[in-house]
């Protein structure tokens, strides 16, 4: 580019088509504020005691919000947590995974839906995901299964699910075990099943990025009465409580303090009767994107795939960027169009296997333990190029965007739609 021509993106001193801040997304309100005095004044700010009876399970917020959460899934059993990370352990520890066993899981997530796993001492074993939905393949799945395998973890993301018949069908095959990683699904569907009560637990996250909120927090939901008493004795000492169970025949167990607050769950329940409208809003302002888009025809830019018979509730709207149809790289796209006031995520998180740990082989301390040692002889992979698809998804054509979050309006959409249109008209000056 001319550098003595002024230009008129952003990006080399144009003005911005966005010139005032984007509304803050904060969905708390009055009702958490009354339901968080109510706490307070009234107390005890944690029910649970680490001994059998019935404070095991709680106080009267987490027990409330956990029937709420039971009832609105339709499910028999909602277990609540001080974060998704350690509702997606106790899952782990529910289904008596441990040392030798192996669990694929996808790359393309947050790292707890793999290190979940080694928690208890198992290994990760990482499938690549469909180039659509972005959600783990199941023919990736299929070729990673070995003897060891004992369960898939299915993470459910951006908003959509994975293909699940398919997964299903495939566990059944090979009699494993399927935890769906709901954390950013919440509300959508697959085939009219909600997301996250198809497999045989599935996992939840009230993180404060999550479209339904209370700070920290997670909630594990089943329909399998032995896999959630599993997962409470998991969040509450179980060592200590089994042992003054004498009905308790379930096997060896140990737990930790996975226990949240009466505050957290307070405003967890207030913000679980709003996902519904917070939803809806969301999806109002992705189908309006998607459509002025879509009228847009930009070559180089692929829109949200949906598959039929599913609902997508947009945790994140991605699109993928084609560097050679669309004339640049998406990088460099991404940059152009925060500089005009809507910053673009590019390729997510990095690919779990390409972390450090994975390529040391090292989640302990100096030792190799559980990739190598006597009980295991098992192969993982963690080398580049293990997955491909997403490999790529990472370094050159995804990229997302959070604007599509209520307070949000339409007329963003709209400013977010032309500033698209404006770095497209100048392509060619962001060209290397």
């Amino acid at each position: 580019m001319d550098t003595e021509k002024k230009s008129a993106l952003a990006l080399f001193g144009g003005t911005p088509v966005l010139t005032e801040p984007l509304p803050v997304v904060h969905n708390a309100g009055k009702e958490e504020l009354v339901a968080v005095e109510r706490v307070i004044t009234r107390g005890p700010l944690s029910g649970f005691t680490g001994t059998p009876g019935e404070r095991f399970k709680g106080g009267p917020e987490v027990r409330r919000f956990e029937t709420l959460f039971a009832e609105k899934f339709g499910v028999q059993h909602a277990v609540a947590f001080n974060s998704a990370t350690t509702a997606l352990h106790a899952a782990i520890v529910a289904l008596e995974i441990g040392p030798g066993d192996e669990v694929i899981v996808p790359p393309y997530s947050m790292a707890a839906s793999a290190t979940c796993v080694l928690m208890n001492g198992a290994v990760p074993i990482f499938a690549d995901i469909d180039e659509r939905t972005f959600c783990i393949s199941p023919a990736s799945i299929r070729a990673r299964i070995t003897k060891y395998t004992k369960a898939i973890v299915v993470v459910n993301l951006f908003g959509q699910g994975a293909d699940l018949d398919e997964i299903l069908a495939i566990a059944k095959e090979h009699d494993l075990k399927v935890i769906e990683d709901n954390a950013q699904s919440p509300g959508a569907t697959y085939k009219g099943k909600l997301l996250g009560t198809i497999g045989d637990i599935g996992v939840f996250s009230f993180n404060v990025h999550k479209v339904v909120q209370s700070g920290e927090g997670g909630v594990l939901v089943t329909n399998n009465d032995r896999y959630a008493h599993r997962a409470q004795l998991s969040r509450n000492h179980g060592e200590s409580v089994a042992d003054a169970l004498p009905d308790y025949h379930d096997g060896p167990i140990f737990g930790s303090n996975y226990r949240m607050t009466e505050i957290e769950a307070a405003i967890a329940y207030e913000q679980t009767l709003k996902l519904d409208f917070l939803n809806e809003k969301k999806i109002a302002l992705c189908d309006h994107l998607t459509k002025k888009l879509t009228a847009l025809a930009i070559d180089g830019i692929t829109l949200p795939y949906i598959p039929p018979e599913n609902t997508h509730v947009y945790y994140q709207y991605v699109m993928k960027i084609d560097p050679e149809q669309l004339g640049c790289t998406r990088d460099k796209f991404a940059e152009a169009m925060g500089a005009e006031g809507f910053p673009l995520s590019p390729g997510y998180v990095k690919p779990i296997y390409l972390q450090r740990l994975f390529q040391e082989r090292k989640a302990f301390n100096e030792t190799h333990f559980p990739f190598e040692y006597d009980g295991y002889d098992g192969k993982p992979n963690y080398d580049k190029g293990l997955c491909p698809v997403v490999e790529r998804m990472f370094e050159r054509e995804l990229t997302s965007t959070m604007l599509c979050q209520y307070p949000r309006t339409i007329e963003h959409i709209d400013l977010f739609v032309e500033a698209i249109k404006k770095v497209v008209a100048h392509v060619d000056e962001l060209k290397d």
